[in-house]
């Protein structure tokens, strides 16, 4: 009866734990591709970017992707950078 108990406990710990490691895995998180390891100091056009990406790991920074699919990271703090995602998010207000 004991064996059969500690069986049952067995199993019921190992479903636990299942769920939890699925439920915390990697494969349910998002991965960027992309990572922003040099940092433009030149000002952009701001209307040929067409969104952005903040990230925070190596560096701090703002990837925004243009018209064309390229890829530039900007330093958070730089003025244009603050003014080219207030402007894109006004773009993406108007579509809705």
């Amino acid at each position: 009866m004991k064996l059969h108990t500690a069986a049952i406990l067995l199993l019921f710990w190992l479903g636990i734990f299942t769920v939890h490691t699925v439920k915390g895995s990697a494969g349910t998180q998002r991965m960027n591709k992309y990572r922003c390891v040099n940092l433009s100091t030149n000002r952009l056009n701001i209307q040929n970017l067409v969104s952005y990406e903040r990230q925070q790991v190596p560096t701090d920074a703002i990837m925004f992707i243009t018209a064309r699919g390229i890829r530039i990271c900007g330093s958070t703090n730089q003025k244009w950078v603050q003014t080219a995602i207030n402007h894109i998010d006004q773009r993406r207000a108007k579509r809705k």
